[in-house]
């Protein structure tokens, strides 16, 4: 596959390698990045299925801390690697080619204090109905990892009042927030994203704190299509 060198939309400094036809990071990536929020005491991110390292790259821009990142497929490990040499953030970013299943042999637990995630977001049920490409099959459907295992490895490496920051697809909004409470992550505020108004929303952002307090705040909708830029949308996080 042809490698290409991209522009991050309106990040100017910054630059990343994608293939052509193949696996591109797209807009939930970008939106999931920004709505994190860093507080002083904050050491160490952990972000899970990274792809192309695109949120750690972005969350590079926000804060001088360490952020570790594990992607299962290898191929887009070495995209991750060479964008993080190209934007010389080979000593703030660490990237693991593994699958989060065995993210123990590398960490224990109850070790970072921020966690992202944009995960597979279907269901595998048969394999008829996936993509042709088995890097995109990976990327986009639980076929090496599901929802409830993501969610359980999240709450097991978080410490614990740490915030965990998750986006979705909105048609499996009550399955999360099931997931969420048993592994003992309170969410505390949703962002219900929709391509405009009138329309249905297709994505959702999450922020759950581990063994918080009840409480959730469901924030005003987010209208793409009225969005001028990315950087600061959240003003600095989900609050």
């Amino acid at each position: 596959m042809k490698k290409l060198l991209n522009d991050v939309y309106d990040y100017p400094n910054l630059k990343i390698f994608q293939y052509e036809e193949g696996f591109k990071f797209s807009l939930d990536s970008i939106l999931l990045a920004e709505s994190v929020r860093f507080h002083k005491n904050d050491k160490k991110v952990l972000d899970l299925c990274t792809g192309n390292a695109i949120i750690p790259i972005i969350l590079s821009t926000k804060t001088n801390i360490s952020i570790v990142g594990i992607e299962l497929q290898n191929e887009i490990y070495q995209l991750a690697q060479e964008s993080i040499l190209y934007n010389h953030l080979d000593n703030q970013i660490q990237i693991i080619n593994d699958n989060i299943k065995n993210l123990s042999t590398y960490f224990p637990g109850n070790n970072f204090d921020i966690i992202t995630c944009n995960p597979p977001y279907f269901l595998f049920h048969n394999k008829d109905f996936l993509n042709r490409e088995k890097i995109k099959q990976i990327a986009r459907h639980e076929v090496e990892i599901n929802l409830e295992d993501t969610i359980s490895i999240a709450s097991y490496f978080l410490k614990d009042k740490g915030n965990f920051y998750l986006v979705h697809i909105a048609e499996r909004l009550q399955e999360i927030l099931v997931l969420m409470e048993k592994y003992n992550l309170r969410v505390k505020d949703i962002y219900m994203v929709y391509p405009k108004k009138n329309e249905t929303s297709f994505l959702i952002l999450f922020r759950a704190i581990k063994r918080g307090n009840i409480g959730m705040k469901v924030h005003e909708p987010i209208f793409l299509n009225e969005i001028s830029t990315y950087q600061n949308l959240f003003e600095g996080g989900i609050k």
